[in-house]
């Protein structure tokens, strides 16, 4: 018996050493294996009294790659979203800039249809001052030089109208140069021309209606056709008689014929005579401006009544005094 004992508690041993090496078996219903928490997420979703509900376990690199799938969705989606708003902007830009142009368009065709009309207007401003400077002759003409041209014209120097705005313009550029030398030329002329008719006899020594007109006439006294080389203007006794024109004083006094007489020499050998006065206000040799009072009328001389006999000679021979007087 004592042997056996033995050997059943050798034998214990033995037999459970392997045991204690290898790892038990999991019992069915038993707890599940626990997980590394490092390698995954979990997703719980509890009540409001605090009891928990579900709980979710995600791999991490299944959640890494969903937050960075959204966060490309998300970027991608801002993208779209500021390309779509600056789209919008765009386009209610250029439906700006479409009624713009639409404007400017409208603007342009007006504005080269109203430099087509001052082209023509300027070429009736040529025929103008043609006929002004006519009378003058071809040497005082400005731009009568030699143009003696040829060829035949382009069609679009027939339509005027279809011209392209830049030609236009310059056309038109060319026209207004062209005038403005015209209209320089014309001033000039004018101004020596106003010197040349500040010059002349142009006012009436006095106001008044003519008794005699210039030209051969019934004489008062022996009603035969004579001769009467001035005008027999209307003034009555002591009326001022001004000056029609500058000039010197080349006579002043009495006279038989026409009583106190005043002569007056102005320029381009042109005179006037004054006659049948009361009396002067000037003596020879004094120099009168235009509108200066030179006497009065009255009724010396061969006279039947008061009034001024004027008279202009030209060259020393008598003219119409008519032909003088627009003041």
């Amino acid at each position: 018996m004592g042997m056996e004992r033995h050997a059943v508690a050798l034998d214990g041993p033995a037999e459970r050493t392997p045991e204690l090496r290898a790892a038990p078996a999991p019992r069915p219903g038993g707890a599940r294996a626990r997980t590394n928490p490092r390698t995954q997420f979990s997703l719980l979703i509890v009540r409001g009294d605090g009891a928990r509900v579900l709980r979710l376990n995600f791999p991490r690199p299944l959640v890494t790659g969903t937050f960075v799938a959204l966060a490309v969705c998300m970027a991608v989606l801002g993208v779209l979203v500021g390309d779509w708003v600056q789209l919008r902007e765009l386009t209610r830009e250029a439906k700006t800039f479409s009624r713009q142009i639409t404007d400017q368009r409208a603007t342009i065709d007006s504005f080269n249809r109203r430099v087509a009309e001052l082209r023509k207007e300027m070429v009736g401003w040529r025929e103008l001052h043609a006929r002004i400077w006519e009378p003058f002759g071809p040497e005082l003409t400005p731009g009568r030089r030699d143009r003696g041209i040829g060829g035949g014209a382009r069609e679009a120097d027939r339509s005027p109208a279809s011209l392209h705005p830049k030609d236009e313009i310059e056309r038109l550029a060319e026209s207004v140069v062209e005038q403005g030398d015209n209209l320089r030329a014309l001033d000039r002329l004018m101004t020596r021309a106003g010197k040349a008719l500040a010059a002349l006899p142009s006012r009436w020594p006095v106001r008044g209606a003519v008794n005699s007109e210039f030209g051969n006439r019934l004489s008062p006294w022996t009603q035969v056709t004579e001769f009467h080389g001035g005008l027999d203007i209307n003034a009555n006794q002591g009326t001022p008689v001004r000056a029609p024109a500058a000039g010197t004083v080349t006579f002043a006094g009495a006279q038989p014929e026409f009583g106190i007489l005043v002569i007056i020499e102005h320029e381009n050998d042109v005179r006037s005579m004054y006659g049948h006065l009361s009396k002067t206000s000037v003596k020879q040799g004094d120099w009168v401006q235009r509108g200066g009072v030179i006497g009065f009328s009255g009724n010396t001389g061969r006279s039947s009544g008061p009034h001024l006999h004027y008279e202009i000679l030209v060259k020393g021979q008598p003219v119409n005094p008519r032909a003088y007087l627009w003041d």
